[in-house]
């Protein structure tokens, strides 16, 4: 691929090539830049659940959809900690909090949430938020607090975005990242496969992430889990071949970024996993749950990763 920003038809063609040979290049590139034998292991915790004001057609969250999940409040420190601890016991290296809001809003739950980055941080972890929109100021408070990463999902391509979701747009998305670049936070973000989109959309949406300078730390690769009350409960299951050539695609436009296998996974052989390690996933989500959607269990992950070779970076040698 040129050294420049890929182009929609660049990429299509790269998504369109046979897949072995993707794939082997992809674990080419992928070696040269990453320890192979190494997964990067995160864990994701729903600290505010439920009563989006978001219209996502994918998501349990949102107020507009009705699939009987119980509206939560914002967790308390405690409750986070915990959690946190747990998930260093378990092997993750990265600790992600997300909380459904629309956007961030000054006042007592923002601070909470900063007073949650700042102890998680304390515990040794790496930390991760999913709040919504940020303004500039937000970003930087949080960053003072000690957040690494930032997570806002493009979702899909810019084509296809109107079709997803319509209560928010496609650039207000790319401005909240760019504040958060700004800030000095790590980007991470990806899309979702399985949202009706086409392949131009899934190339529109790659395109748009290697163009991205510098390339995002982090690209979460989602497939839909359908939920019952969603617009989106009977789109078609996503086949295994075409996840594996957004991840090795993915690797190979963005060869130094993090590829995480995240939503999705439960539906999964062993296989298609390890297809994705070698085409270049090197990060999962750790945890039997992913805010609301099932998630493997740590044993589950532990058995696959032994069976693979493979340690998760939080795990000493």
């Amino acid at each position: 691929m040129p050294a420049t920003a890929p182009s929609i038809t660049e990429v299509s063609a790269l998504l369109e090539r046979p897949l072995l040979d993707l794939v082997f290049e992809a674990a080419g590139v992928h070696r040269a830049h990453h320890d192979p034998s190494k997964v990067q292991c995160a864990r994701l915790l729903s600290i505010k659940t439920g009563g989006c004001p978001e219209d996502c057609g994918y998501c349990s969250q949102s107020a507009h959809h009705s699939t009987g999940l119980v509206k939560e409040k914002l967790l308390g420190l405690d409750e986070v900690l915990t959690e946190a601890r747990q998930a260093k016991s378990d092997g993750a290296d990265r600790f992600c909090m997300g909380a459904a809001w629309r956007e961030v809003k000054d006042g007592p739950e923002f601070e909470r949430v900063l007073d949650m980055v700042r102890a998680v941080k304390a515990e040794g972890l790496e930390t991760c938020a999913t709040l919504g929109m940020l303004d500039p100021a937000q970003a930087e408070r949080l960053r003072d607090a000690g957040l690494d990463y930032y997570n806002h999902n493009l979702d899909t391509g810019r084509s296809h975005y109107d079709d997803v979701v319509s209560t928010r747009e496609y650039d207000e998305r790319l401005n909240t990242l760019a504040n958060v670049r700004q800030a000095g936070m790590s980007v991470c973000t990806g899309g979702i496969l399985g949202l009706g989109e086409s392949h131009t959309a899934r190339a529109e949406l790659l395109a748009e992430l290697a163009s991205m300078e510098p390339h995002p730390e982090s690209v979460p690769i989602n497939t839909l889990v359908p939920i019952e009350g969603t617009p989106m409960a009977d789109n078609q299951k996503v086949a295994w071949d075409e996840l594996v050539r957004m991840v090795a695609a993915a690797r190979i436009l963005m060869p130094t970024s993090f590829v995480r296998l995240s939503a999705g996974r439960t539906e999964l052989s062993h296989e298609a996993q390890a297809m994705c390690f070698l085409a270049g996933a090197n990060s999962i989500f750790v945890g039997d749950e992913l805010l609301t959607t099932p998630n493997p269990g740590p044993s589950g992950d532990a058995q696959l990763l032994g069976m693979l070779g493979l340690q998760a970076m939080g795990e000493r040698a």
